[in-house]
Parts: structure tokens; C-alpha cells; sequence
């Protein structure tokens, strides 16, 4: 076999082992021509080898395939990895998976936080693991106890089961036992130090005074710090006094706080910092697996020190980059600020970007859930729109949500001329595309409401399965009576609701204000929280039922 042969030969293994056995002598040629570009002046006589060695390969049995290219000390060429759509595999390990949603109870959650709530959620089902949730909520100044209660709930809104809670203001005498052993095994110190004066040594890769304390002399300052006023002392933890970073030199682990806790009152007055809590609780809790944003990065790498001091395990880190979200508030200090003022209705004013107040526009949670595993853990930052949002949402409402009739801006009109024999009952699908579902009946009798903005002189409209009329000097007019006709006439096809049984609606947009209308008579069978799609305008959501009509939340077209 000539040189020549031979390289035809392994690469028509290589084809064949790649696809089951049988390879194509047209593949086979195009990978010689790409790989080895010497022989490409050979290109006829490789196409003349390519169909009779090929032959000969796929005539062989699989493994006789593969032990001869082994022989030759050829690769099977391996197929490029196509990302699959969702979220990537957890690094190891995965024999008993375990991780954690831990949010500060500021107020309730918002579409930030459903990223790191669906993801958990999300991996601790793939993997049949365990989810905690941990209220973090050390730092008592930001602490609200409305927070408690909403927080579960918008995490029961989205889907997410969590196997354990646990709230950090229970823990304290944990953190207070945990910085003992801290001092005594020389992974801390207390240092008295005035805080710019240490921030000075610290940039300077100095260690302050304080550092080589003995572990008698820092037991006796931790029993004296119970006793000290708020800046007097804190509680470090030793890192790399020469770290890069300044920020990760011997960071602060537990301070003195002289704040009323709104949960467990005045009952401590040494807390201790978010590095130092987390750290000692995803040990205790068994945490496999930290997701959070990039701009914890720094957080992690202080953490490991405590890992390392402790002789703990330290759990997979996995940064994603930051959300954002145009046109809404996201910051939860100003929601509340804003609330306060009167700037906001509530934590579920449309314009705010929490879970209730998307839940109450009627964006359902599988869209949420959906829109997150899309996003997925990438550490590139990502923007999200509501455009993306509507889209995802429309895809689950075209399906449920029933059809009905809305005219805002509604001016009340007698048809003029209309033939008593058009009049009666106009039935319409409840959805077009489910007709099982069945009909919804509007009665028509010539009263009827229709919007301002479709009135305009001499303009021809189709009342919806029902009759054309025209507009001639502010009134309307019979003209015909099929669509046929309205198509000849090229009449706009318009919604309209019976003056009789109508129901008085108002609709709150995403900006807050308020379009107010009527809706048609079947709308009086719907419930609170469903949601709806009214021809030519959108869905929107049943907030309140009451005896002067009926408020919904817009959604989105």
C-alpha cells in the first residue's frame, strides 16, 4: 500500500468508526483536502482512492474498523459540541446536591431575585437534591418584618419548593460559638484599631497591631466587646496581608450594631458580617453548590479563607453575571421609599419590577421560569426586556386565555336604520382555536357602545359578527349586513359591546394609569386572578370584581 493509500485508508476509518460504520468517500475526500493541504495537488487521485478504499472499509466489521485505526494511530474526529438550550451541567459533585436561595428580607422579592431562586430550584430537581432557604438577616438596619411573609409567598408563586428554611437571627449563639473557635485556632483576631487608621496599614500591605495578639489576650477582648459602644471593636478574619486585593486583607467578621432588630428586638448586640454567617452556615447546611452574581467574586474568595482555617470543605462557587431589566425598579430601598411617598400604590404597582406586582399584570410564572433557565448561569451580564417577557407569556396565553370584547374611550350610539331582523343574539367563540370550549352570547339590539378612536367621518366599520354601519355626521348607520359585503366595502371590522348588560371596566396599564371602558355581558362570569385576551386590545388580568364593574391589569398585547 503506497504512502498515499495509506492516508486515504485512515481517514476512511476515521469516517466510518464516526458514523456507525459506514463511511462516505465524499466526506472522506473533503477531510483530507482540509487537514492535509500538501495533497491537495493530488486531489484527483484521492478522489479515484476515496471510492475504492472506501468500499473496502465499509465492507469490514465495526470493531476490525476500529482496531485498524488504531494500528495507524488515527482519532475519531469527535463531533462539535452543540450548546444545548437550558442549563449547563453543576460541577461536581452530584451525589447528594444541596443549595440554598438566600435573600435579605428587605422587602419582598423582584425579577433579580428570580434568577437565583429558579436556578436553585431548578438544579436541586434535575439533580433529586435538597434546596434551602436561608433569610439572611444579620444586618438589622435593613431588616422589614413584612419581608418574613412575602418573600415564601413569591417563591410559592414561581414554583420554587424549598426543602428546609432557616432565618440567621435564630443563629446568632451559632456565629457567637463559631467566632471563638475562630480566635482559638488563630484564624481571627479582635482588633481595636480606629477603621481609617486600619484601612491606612491595610492599602499598605501593613498588619495592624492588633494582629499578633495572643489567643488569651483576643478571648478577653471578645467577652469585652459584648460591653463596647458601636466602631469600638470588630472581630477580623486573618487573610493574605499582601493579597492584591485590599479588599480581601483581613476582612471585618463581626462587628457591634446598636440598631433595634424588627424581628428579635434588642436582644443582641454583636452580629455578625454576611462573609462570616454564610461561610459557617453553607458548611453546617451541607451546601454542595453557591450560585450568585460575579460581584461576589471577591465574597467567595474571602469565604475560602474561612474554609481553609476551618479545615472545611469548600462548596462549588458558580458566578453569573448581573441582570438588568429596562424601564422598571428594581432597587428594592427605592420601591419602599417610593411606596412610602405615595409615589407607588403598593409592593404590586405595575411599574415596580417585583414578583406580585408581575404576577398581578397576569405574567404567568412558567414564563418567568422559562425566561431564567434561558438565561441560564453565563457570566456575561444580561438585559432583560419585556418584550422578551410578553413574548415567552404570549406563547402560554394565546392558549388559555379566553376571547372577549372591550371598548374604551366608549361612546354610547343608537344604530340608525338598523332592520329589526339583524337583531338578536351574536355568538363568538370563547377561542377560536378550542371551539369546545364554547360560545359566549352578546346580545345585539342597535344600542351600542363603540370606541371614539374608530368614529371617523365617512368611515364604513364591521361590527364584529354582527353588521356594517357607516359614520355620517357623528351617527352610525346601517349599510349592509355580511362580511362578504364589508370585505367589498373595505370596512374597518371593529369591537363592540351591547349597551344592554354591558359591564362598566377600567383597565390599569403598566404605567399605572387607567383606561376606563365596557366590556360585554359574559365577562360576568369570570373570576378574580384569570386572564383574558380582548380582541384588538391584549390580556389582561381580573384584579377586582365589585357591584360597579370590573378592574383588570393589563398584560401586554
Amino acid at each position: 500500500m503506497s504512502d498515499l493509500e495509506k492516508v486515504v485508508y485512515k481517514y476512511a476509518l476515521m469516517n466510518a468508526v464516526k458514523h456507525k460504520g459506514k463511511a462516505h468517500d465524499g466526506a472522506v475526500m473533503g477531510s483530507i483536502m482540509s487537514s492535509e493541504s500538501e495533497l491537495r495537488k493530488e486531489a484527483k487521485t484521492i478522489a479515484k482512492l476515496s471510492k475504492e478504499i472506501v468500499e473496502k472499509v465499509n465492507a469490514m466489521e465495526a470493531a476490525e474498523q476500529l482496531s485498524e485505526l488504531e494500528k495507524l494511530g488515527g482519532k475519531v474526529e469527535e463531533k462539535k459540541k452543540v450548546e444545548e438550550k437550558g442549563l449547563a451541567e453543576l460541577p461536581q459533585p452530584h451525589d447528594h446536591v444541596v443549595l440554598r436561595f438566600a435573600p435579605n428580607p428587605s422587602g419582598p422579592l423582584h425579577i433579580g431575585h428570580a434568577r437565583a431562586a429558579v436556578l436553585n430550584s431548578e438544579y436541586a430537581n434535575r439533580y433529586d437534591g435538597k434546596l434551602v432557604l436561608r433569610i439572611e438577616d444579620t444586618d438589622p438596619r435593613r431588616v422589614h418584618t413584612d419581608a418574613y411573609d412575602m418573600i415564601p409567598q413569591d417563591l410559592e408563586w414561581m414554583g420554587v419548593k424549598c426543602d428546609e428554611t432557616f432565618i440567621q437571627s435564630d443563629r446568632i449563639p451559632i456565629y457567637y460559638e463559631y467566632a471563638e473557635k475562630s480566635i482559638k485556632n488563630g484564624a481571627a483576631y479582635m482588633c481595636t484599631c480606629e477603621g481609617g487608621e486600619f484601612k491606612k496599614l491595610k492599602d499598605n500591605s501593613q498588619a495592624c497591631p492588633c494582629r499578633d495578639l495572643s489567643v488569651e489576650d483576643n478571648l478577653q477582648r471578645w467577652e469585652q466587646m459584648f460591653d463596647m459602644e458601636e466602631g469600638e471593636a470588630v472581630l477580623r478574619i486573618k487573610t493574605d496581608i499582601n493579597h492584591k486585593n485590599p479588599a480581601i486583607r483581613d476582612w471585618v467578621a463581626m462587628r457591634v450594631v446598636e440598631a433595634h432588630h424588627p424581628r428579635v428586638g434588642d436582644k443582641y448586640r454583636i452580629y455578625p458580617m454576611m462573609n462570616f454567617s454564610v461561610t459557617i452556615d453553607d458548611h453546617l447546611m451541607g451546601i454542595t453548590h453557591v450560585l450568585r452574581g460575579k460581584d461576589h467574586l471577591a465574597n467567595s474568595e474571602k469565604q475560602k479563607y474561612l474554609y481553609d482555617h476551618m479545615g472545611w470543605d469548600v462548596p462549588e462557587f458558580i458566578h453569573y453575571g448581573r441582570l438588568k431589566m429596562d424601564d422598571v425598579a428594581l432597587s428594592t430601598s427605592k420601591a419602599r421609599e417610593g411606596i412610602e411617598q405615595g409615589i407607588y400604590s403598593g409592593w404590586d404597582d405595575p411599574r415596580l419590577g417585583t414578583i406580585r406586582a408581575i404576577a398581578r399584570r397576569g405574567i404567568s410564572p412558567e414564563s418567568i421560569r422559562e425566561l431564567m433557565n434561558e438565561i441560564g448561569v453565563k457570566i456575561a451580564d444580561s438585559t432583560i426586556s419585556w418584550k422578551k417577557v410578553y413574548g415567552l407569556n404570549r406563547n402560554i396565553l394565546e392558549e388559555t386565555a379566553n376571547r372577549y370584547f372591550l371598548v374604551s374611550n366608549a361612546q354610547k350610539l343608537d344604530i340608525v336604520d338598523l332592520p329589526s331582523e339583524v337583531k338578536g343574539i351574536v355568538e363568538r367563540p370563547l377561542h377560536p382555536d378550542f371551539m369546545k370550549r364554547g360560545n359566549r352570547e352578546i346580545p345585539f339590539d342597535g344600542q351600542i357602545y363603540l370606541s371614539n378612536d374608530d368614529l371617523h367621518e365617512g368611515k364604513i366599520l364591521r361590527l364584529m359578527d354582527a353588521v356594517n354601519v357607516s359614520v355620517k355626521d357623528g351617527a352610525v348607520v346601517y349599510n349592509s349586513q355580511t362580511f362578504e359585503e364589508a370585505r367589498e366595502l373595505k370596512a374597518q371590522v371593529v369591537q363592540w359591546v351591547p349597551a344592554t348588560d354591558s359591564i362598566s371596566a377600567e383597565v390599569v396599564m403598566p404605567d399605572a394609569s387607567v383606561i376606563q371602558g365596557y366590556v360585554e355581558p359574559a365577562c360576568s362570569q369570570l373570576k378574580i386572578g384569570e386572564v383574558v385576551q380582548f380582541e384588538r386590545f391584549g390580556f389582561a388580568r381580573v384584579d377586582e370584581i365589585g357591584s360597579e364593574g370590573i378592574r383588570f391589569y393589563f398584560a401586554h398585547k
